[in-house]
């Protein structure tokens, strides 16, 4: 069977086998790589392709180049925003240095100033947007807007994102190249977050304190943000729906141990702008599947998640309470699409030798890739500190691993 990359994550998608498993490297900003990680993984290999690209600053997370690519039979390739973070646009490159020291290339208009303490931050004019801490490897949101609401008429005061026609456009050539010039499925990085939205916009403990304390304002100010979100979706999707596979949206609602919110709670004040949202893609772009990403232990949400309309779940947090992958796929395997759980970050990748990746990445696919509905790729993204063996090892055994011998 040969099969291209996009007709393998095809299948993969509609929950049939095809010869193997498909294999994400880096296509969405919760599967990718440090790029100190990466820069270190290039030079193992002995692969030269000029500089790193750092095209998200917030994560500090490098673009896979092709060659990188068809090394480690990656299938997916991501269509980014124009600005994917900080309102920082990828559309030109200048040299630049990463944290380590090394050389990369960043976004023409990164230029963060470095205060009295060494901090390097982010400005939006006289705006601080993000910080990242002297020796540190990522920065943390300074910004929130809606801070100091109190009342209805303080929310409708600020005004809700757009997408621009700059965007759009920038959107739709890239779809476009990334239709015609490669084979690879693509994944279309959307956001429509609400629930992460509202804990940046108004910071994590005064939302979650809204949330519970003045469910009138909550509502009213998610009411405007899935009305901005519901616009900037009609738009996106009438420029790139023809071209991508998948949708993502995010919305981290677990913890280590626990969802962050009630079951209840969601059903009552998030599930709706969810259900808003994805079920419109399902109706009227059916061939693009919806992809949420949401960390941490969301087993209880599931049910819900799938009735909002959501068919493909990242990251899979194998380490987090209750996300068994052999429940997980024996309850819900039918339903969703599981893109991700391909190897425990947070123990194996990070603590654990190089030869104990094989093992734990065969036995993963094996619960996984039964019936379709997997893609492989590790929980959320490859950390600065990993080790470049271990990366290769990982997807050198995916790609072992993966095979439905047919």
């Amino acid at each position: 069977m040969n099969l291209t990359s996009r007709q393998r994550v095809r299948l993969a998608l509609e929950h049939k086998e095809a010869d193997r498993v498909p294999i994400d490297f880096g296509a969405m900003r919760s599967t990718g790589i440090s790029a100190i990680a990466y820069h270190k993984v290039k030079k193992y290999l002995g692969i030269e392709t000029g500089h790193t690209k750092l095209y998200d600053i917030y994560q500090q997370l490098a673009e896979p180049e092709p060659m990188m690519l068809d090394y480690f039979h990656a299938d997916v390739v991501q269509l980014h925003r124009l600005k994917p973070a900080f309102g920082v646009d990828i559309l030109n490159w200048k040299a630049g240095v990463l944290p380590d020291g090394s050389e990369c290339l960043v976004p023409l208009n990164f230029s963060p100033i470095e205060d009295e303490n060494g901090d390097l931050i982010i400005m939006n004019g006289d705006i601080p947007m993000a910080k990242m801490p002297k020796g540190g490897l990522y920065f943390d949101k300074l910004y929130q807007p809606f801070k100091d609401c109190k009342t209805i008429e303080d929310i409708d005061r600020i005004p809700m994102p757009i997408i621009s026609d700059e965007e759009l456009d920038y959107l739709e050539k890239e779809a476009k190249r990334l239709y015609e010039t490669t084979d690879k499925a693509i994944l279309g990085t959307f956001g429509g977050n609400i629930i992460e939205k509202g804990e940046s916009d108004w910071g994590f403990e005064l939302f979650m304190m809204n949330l519970a304390m003045r469910k009138d304002l909550i509502h009213h100010y998610l009411k405007r943000l899935s009305t901005s979100h519901m616009i900037n979706l009609e738009k996106y999707l009438s420029r790139v729906g023809k071209y991508i596979d998948v949708i993502q949206f995010g919305d981290d609602l677990g913890s280590q141990t626990n969802t962050l919110i009630s079951v209840s709670m969601y059903r009552e004040m998030i599930k709706p702008y969810h259900k808003m949202q994805y079920q419109w893609v399902q109706k009227n772009y059916p061939d693009v599947k919806v992809f949420l990403h949401s960390c941490g232990s969301i087993v209880k949400l599931i049910p819900d998640l799938i009735d909002a309309g959501v068919q493909v779940l990242n990251p899979i947090q194998l380490s987090a309470t209750g996300m068994d992958p052999e429940f997980l796929k024996n309850e819900y395997g039918k339903d969703l699409v599981f893109w991700g759980g391909g190897i425990d970050t947070q123990q194996t990748l990070t603590h654990c030798k190089v030869e104990d990746i094989p093992s734990e990445v065969k036995r993963l696919i094996d619960i996984f890739k039964k019936d379709g509905g997997f893609v492989f790729t590790q929980v959320h993204n490859i950390q600065a500190n990993i080790p470049p063996e271990k990366v290769v090892c990982v997807y050198e055994s995916a790609y072992k691993y993966g095979s439905y011998d047919k």
